[in-house]
């Protein structure tokens, strides 16, 4: 067993960087297997996030002050330089010498020792010329010291300043501007809140807040959800909070809570939910019906549908069945819903401060795929509504190809199906078409694009 956390974090770094593994999964995987204290998985876990999230930044650090390349970089080493600099540009609780020397020790404890000098010499390096600036001389990129000269072209200076691909960051410039990108862009790199849905059929909002608060855990609700608590601050094993056994309440975002209350469903209606897993949404639908009814949720991945089971039994939800099947080959399910939601898959171009490793596994020709498969999606499941029931077409995306060129042309292409308008009681605001776009930076929660069908 590995007590070592920077060593922890230099395997799990090593696995995604050679296999492409998710880095939730990957570091998943390793925690598990090592015996580090609470306080050193959570340093772990944010050099390891860091690390990934902060790639550009800490490449382009290497790329000026090595004789080599970050891509022509030893890979190993080329990891251990981005847990030196990571820890040196953004962790004020690590001490700039300790940063150094336990980076060497990483490269002696995974048998790389002819590259002491060399990771020992450019951490140093960088040292050196962060001493030899002055505020009035330094160039930095927010609020880290970097001592080469930034591009000019506002897509290449931001993407290197806050660790973004090009096409993303040109992408967030044409819709929001300079100041909004900057905005956004700081907002995904910050570490993600935890906001909880309270389960009404088994507690109060104002119980579970107490039990929080007498356990010294910071709590604060959030306005416009009736059953929505945001925790800040160090929580410790999420199964170790109070009222987790009990099923009080349930981790799911703010955006994601907005979903279900846009489809609104109600008692005794027969609900389906076509891309289900991990069950956050499946869960919530049931609570809202107050359990009386029956709510259909499917999913492709079998192995996945063993995590809504697992939610439903833990929240004592009894009106969900559970699936195992493409909702794009639903048969049997004609017209039997009343509601449907389609929680579509999607690039998660919304939510990338929690998918660390997002902003690199996305690309403009990976999101024209997507966009294929949407618009499958939203054609095939329509045929399980009911005539006058309704539709919700959701996805935790800000990518139009995602969002509204899906909807407008499946409307193009439905006269039988139009948008409803949330009411003005909704506690968010609509877009003049009649859909909602939740950006990060303005609304403090994930991004989402969310909108109500309705078939005539």
């Amino acid at each position: 067993m590995n007590n070592n956390p920077r060593q922890v974090a230099f395997l799990a770094l090593r696995d995604i960087n050679r296999r492409g593994g998710l880095a939730d999964v990957v570091l998943d995987q390793w925690l598990r297997e090592s015996d580090l204290s609470d306080i050193n998985r959570r340093l772990t876990t944010e050099l390891v996030y860091g690390c990934v999230r902060r790639r550009r930044s800490l490449d382009s650090l290497i790329d000026y002050l090595a004789p080599k390349k970050s891509h022509q970089q030893h890979p190993d080493i080329r990891t251990i330089l981005h847990l030196g600099f990571y820890q040196i540009c953004y962790l004020n609780q690590v001490p700039n010498s300790a940063a150094v020397d336990t980076s060497v020790e990483l490269v002696r404890h995974n048998k790389l020792t002819h590259f002491s000098g060399f990771v020992n010499g450019i951490l140093r390096q960088y040292l050196r010329e962060l001493e030899k600036c002055t505020i009035e001389t330094a160039n930095s990129f927010n609020s880290v010291f970097t001592p080469f000269k930034l591009p000019q072209n506002p897509r290449e200076r931001l993407g290197i300043i806050y660790s973004f691909p090009d096409w993303l960051i040109q992408f967030w410039l044409d819709t929001l501007g300079l100041a909004e990108t900057e905005q956004l862009c700081t907002w995904f790199n910050q570490s993600p809140a935890i906001d909880l849905r309270i389960n009404p059929l088994q507690t109060t909002l104002e119980n579970v807040e107490s039990e929080f608060q007498s356990r010294g855990i910071s709590v604060s609700r959030i306005s416009g959800l009736p059953l929505g608590l945001r925790l800040t601050g160090s929580i410790g094993s999420i199964q170790n909070l109070p009222g987790y056994d009990q099923g009080w309440w349930s981790i799911q975002d703010s955006s994601a809570q907005w979903v279900s209350y846009l489809l609104d469903p109600q008692p005794g209606e027969t609900i389906i939910d076509t891309c289900a897993a991990p069950g956050g949404k499946t869960t919530h639908i049931a609570e809202l019906i107050q359990d009386q009814g029956q709510v259909l949720a499917f999913d492709s991945m079998k192995s996945r549908l063993k995590k809504i089971k697992q939610n439903s039994t833990r929240l004592q939800l009894n009106s969900i069945q559970i699936k195992a099947g493409d909702a794009r080959k639903l048969e049997g399910y004609f017209e039997i819903a009343d509601r449907l939601l389609l929680d579509a898959p999607c690039s998660g171009l919304g939510t990338l401060h929690r998918r660390a490793d997002a902003r690199w596994r996305h690309d403009p020709k990976n999101i024209q795929d997507l966009s294929q498969l949407q618009l499958e999606l939203l054609e095939t499941t329509q045929n399980c509504v009911k005539p006058g029931g309704c539709l919700v077409y959701a996805t935790c995306t800000l990518h139009p190809q995602e969002n509204e060129t899906i909807i407008q042309k499946f409307l193009s292409q439905h006269s039988n199906w139009k948008i409803q308008t949330p009411p003005e009681s909704f506690g968010l605001t609509p877009e003049s078409e009649g859909w909602i776009k939740i950006w990060p930076h303005r609304q403090n929660m994930d991004g989402f694009f969310m909108v109500k069908l309705i078939k005539n």
